[in-house]
């Protein structure tokens, strides 16, 4: 189940917001959280939840004993376990297929079904059992606590990623008013516009240009694909992110936010301070500091950061293309610090060529294969066929395409981001009294409106795709 799905929107959701609001007990709030969140889950793996429950009691009982004996006698395994889980179930066939290409061996591909949400459930367990370690976050007694931490549906299937420590508190105390509730369905409302509205249209774009070939694309064509996917997966997993940070408020959980305008960057650099932010900061955390960071020197520096960009790429799944994509952009980063040059060019020109190379890099993060990689990346700056069967992309989808472009380069620019922020200082200022109710008044009409306009759109489409709901 997603969150853009009727079954979700006119089912699921309203009945768990409407007993979670009714329901005045903490205990039993949590107990439906959690009885829903596992349901959300086996709604599309139903043997898989299993896996997810032994995950959570795994990690639970490791937490107490690291926190009772200490050390690394058991924090160890802890991690070893985690990561061990997570290459059996989303690198065992990408591993032995390269294992048999080097060595000329004839093994068994496994094909195991990959199950949902994995790395972001996965990383939320290890960030626990490490917090503890760390002493950073208390062990917590009570299972189920634990169980609804990495189950939580809101951010199970594509994050954010959630550490423990900072909603710790709130599954014991947290306050979920009708205007905590209400700015959350707004929130929410905003995500499913991104996807339904954007990402949908971006993505039928993009998938007639990939899917037709490389070799029968020309310039035009080619970079309309490009950066029609590098709309769809930025407005899929943003709006995917808005709407689970509002999911969260309706419930009283408070998720920091997990994208800043990343396409506003004047460097690679700043990119990564903007992007998935919850996936970046947990590598800095987790990763990159305890490789010893740019503390020990230049040449561990640049080691440390091509092992936390490898690491990136091949978090995002068992291909070669995703795993170049990471190591793409940890060469620029090391680019931008090795040429002082770079770091003195005019803002607007560093924005240009930061978003070029995120446009780049994210073509060969779509393509199925590195030569498709390469050959798409050739025929954006070689296909000077100009011929109308060339273009590929089908009539019928030439002015959704560039109406969803349109919205989508206004909404990069942080219109709307400056628009919530300046309605969010009317609601909070006491002395505009009837303006502060009739601003949020009319925020709320036009979320509902939104809302009602995605539900009408994906009623009347079979098309949803969802980039990271495979990660």
């Amino acid at each position: 189940m997603v969150f853009s799905s009727l079954v979700f929107l006119c089912i699921f959701l309203p009945a768990v917001l409407i007993l979670h609001t009714v329901i005045r007990n903490r205990k039993a709030q949590n107990g439906l959280l959690l009885a829903a969140s596992l349901l959300f889950y086996a709604y599309g793996e139903p043997v898989y939840v299993f896996l997810m429950l032994a995950s959570a009691l795994f990690n639970y009982v490791f937490a107490l004993l690291i926190e009772k004996k200490g050390g690394k006698l058991w924090v160890v395994p802890a991690v070893a376990v985690n990561l061990g889980v997570l290459a059996v179930f989303k690198y065992a066939g990408f591993l032995v297929s390269n294992l048999n290409a080097l060595t000329g061996l004839s093994l068994r591909v496994p094909a195991i079904a990959l199950p949902i949400g994995i790395s972001f459930f996965t990383f939320q367990a290890l960030s626990y059992v490490i917090d503890v370690y760390r002493g950073q976050a208390a062990a917590q007694r009570n299972y189920a606590k634990v169980l609804l931490y990495i189950s939580f549906f809101p951010q199970l299937i594509a994050g954010p990623i959630v550490r423990y420590r900072d909603i710790a508190h709130e599954i014991d105390t947290r306050a979920a008013d009708r205007e905590q509730i209400a700015s959350g369905l707004r929130r929410f409302a905003v995500g499913l516009g991104k996807k339904v509205l954007i990402a949908n249209t971006m993505g039928a774009a993009a998938d007639a240009v990939f899917g037709a070939g490389a070799q029968v694309l020309n310039v035009p064509a080619a970079w309309i694909g490009a950066v029609a996917y590098l709309m769809q997966i930025y407005y899929d997993f943003s709006g995917y992110s808005d709407m689970a940070i509002g999911l969260g408020r309706m419930f009283g959980f408070h998720f920091r936010e997990n994208f800043d305008h990343p396409y506003l960057a004047s460097s690679v650099q700043d990119f990564w301070r903007r992007w998935h932010i919850s996936l970046s900061s947990w590598f800095r955390d987790y990763v990159y500091i305890p490789l010893g960071g740019n503390r020990k020197g230049k040449a561990r520096t640049v080691l440390n950061r091509v092992i936390v960009f490898f690491l990136t790429g091949l978090w995002h799944g068992a291909s070669w293309t995703f795993v170049v994509w990471g190591l793409f952009h940890g060469a620029l980063l090391l680019l931008e610090e090795a040429v002082p040059f770079l770091k003195r060019i005019p803002k607007a020109l560093g924005h240009v060529l930061t978003l070029l190379a995120v446009t780049l890099g994210f073509v060969v993060f779509r393509a199925d294969s590195l030569p498709e990689a390469f050959a798409f990346l050739g025929r954006m700056f070689s296909g000077f066929d100009f011929s109308a069967s060339a273009m590929v992309l089908p009539v019928r989808l030439l002015t959704p395409f560039f109406l969803a472009m349109l919205a989508a380069a206004v909404l990069c620019s942080g219109v709307l981001h400056r628009f919530t922020d300046r309605l969010a200082a009317v609601e909070a200022d006491a002395a505009a009294g009837g303006k502060a109710a009739a601003a949020q008044a009319v925020s709320y009409a036009l979320a509902l409106l939104l809302l009602v306009w995605c539900v009408i759109r994906l009623a009347g489409s079979s098309y949803n795709p969802f980039i990271y709901f495979r990660f």
